[in-house]
């Protein structure tokens, strides 16, 4: 057996497969075929090219530059700074207009700073002590203002008190307005002028429109139906974002503006336009010690005797972030030429399912199978089937019934003459699963057979 086995396995690598098409009248099985071929062609012509647009070649490669402008003034009246006008040059950062810039709403001043020595701020861990030994000498104060000079100020009887440090003093104050400073900040207007370009197809535009007209911008705002106007309320913009302006100016914040450009470039160029999203981009849901967005900054002086001061500012505000992203499309045979391959690719998947269905799933799939499935034998084996055939019928009993000697007679001579009709096409096959007693011989063409089969 084992021999047998293994020759059984050589010869069956010499083995061939050809296709054959056998039609079965299953409308159960050929109506499941219609509604996969209705189904990818839809996907192919709704999703893959007209939602899709798969027949482009597209670049996303898009080159950018960004350029804003601030405009407004605001006025405040304090007990610190008294009263004062604020305009683009003091609340605006930095000043030459970038991608990224900034826009003061809040203020907390420590003015007329001087270096020297002075009591660290309290609440800070490393500036605490009860003792001198606890401030070295010369060492920093861990997130606070300057150097340790060795000595602990306790005020009055108390046991706890602050390290001594050189420093600009005084030191900052905690205390913060409970309204933004700059509340008028509201009606700022920010223009953000945009070019891009997509370098695989040479194409250049801006979200500005193209016209003579000098006073066209002066006199313009941003709104659905005037796209080409990029002059933004910073209100507006902070509303769009899903944001309060009065809480975002008081601690700040980050405003994302986005600007995309999605370009089929089988229109003409007017079709390409820039559309525009807001969105806050820290987490205002997070309730955070650290929220919001702050920074600082000073200005120095010099007094009449030549010694240097400076006026510190913690700066809250809204830091803006303009994000350009595109992509633009043109029709081109080679993608085109790929989706329709690979829907086709689909189409053969839709009949190799059936084909599951059909010899594997339905209540006649062992007669299907029949169908399908045949061993087809070379020449030579069919002439040692043919001399077996003779020595069998030389063999055959005496009290065999005559109806069966007929039989096998008629099935020798139509073999025969279908041998001398067509020698170079004759194969002998024998179903794979049939209950047929007999060898049958047919015409088959080189190429398929098509066979129709009804249930």
């Amino acid at each position: 057996m084992g021999q047998a086995a293994w020759k059984g396995f050589v010869l069956s690598l010499f083995d061939y497969k050809t296709a054959k098409f056998v039609v079965a009248k299953s409308k159960k099985v050929g109506l499941l075929y219609r509604v996969l071929q209705l189904t990818i062609l839809l996907y192919l012509l709704i999703w893959v090219f007209l939602i899709k647009k798969s027949y482009q070649d597209i670049d996303t490669s898009l080159q950018s530059a960004v350029v804003t402008k601030v405009k407004g003034v605001a006025y405040t009246n304090t007990t610190m700074l008294g009263e004062r006008l604020w305009d683009v040059a003091d609340f605006v950062i930095p000043s030459q207009g970038e991608n990224v810039f900034f826009v003061v709403t809040n203020l907390i001043v420590t003015p007329n700073q001087r270096q020297g020595i002075c009591a660290e701020r309290e609440g800070i861990p490393d500036g605490e002590c009860s003792e001198d030994t606890d401030c070295h000498a010369g060492e920093s104060v861990v997130a606070g203002h300057g150097l340790k000079t060795g000595r602990c100020l306790r005020v009055g009887n108390s046991t706890r008190g602050t390290c001594e440090i050189f420093a600009w003093c005084p030191v900052e104050t905690k205390s913060m307005p409970m309204d933004p400073l700059l509340k008028d900040a509201e009606g700022f207007t920010i223009f953000i002028k945009n070019f891009i370009r997509f370098p695989k197809f040479n194409f250049s535009k801006a979200n500005v429109l193209e016209t003579g007209d000098k006073h066209f911008l002066k006199t313009c705002h941003f709104s659905s139906t005037n796209l080409y106007c990029p002059i933004f309320r910073l209100g507006s913009i902070v509303r769009w974002a899903g944001a309060d302006f009065q809480d975002i100016a008081l601690k700040g914040g980050v405003i994302g503006i986005h600007i995309e450009w999605d370009c089929d470039l089988d229109k003409a160029a007017s079709h390409c336009n820039p559309h525009y999203y807001f969105n806050r981009l820290d987490n205002k849901h997070t309730q955070s010690i650290s929220s919001g967005y702050n920074f600082r900054f000073a200005r120095y002086y010099r007094d009449p005797h030549g010694v240097e001061f400076r006026d510190l500012m913690k700066a809250y505000g809204i830091r803006f972030d303009v994000i350009v992203n595109g992509k633009a499309g043109k029709f081109n045979i080679i993608p085109t030429v790929i989706n329709i391959g690979s829907g086709l690719a689909l189409m053969g998947a839709g009949a190799f399912f059936c084909d599951l269905v059909l010899i594997y799933l339905i209540r006649k799939s062992e007669f299907y199978r029949d169908k399908k499935f045949e061993k087809v034998r070379g020449q030579k084996e069919e002439d040692n089937v043919e001399v077996e055939a003779n020595e069998m019928e030389q063999e055959l009993p005496e009290d065999k019934p005559l109806e069966r000697v007929h039989q096998d007679e008629q099935a020798l001579e139509l073999a025969q003459s279908g041998r001398k009709q067509n020698s170079n096409c004759q194969v002998l096959f024998e179903p794979a699963r049939s209950g047929l007693q007999e060898n049958a011989f047919v015409n088959m063409k080189p190429s398929q057979i098509l066979q129709t089969v009804k249930t």
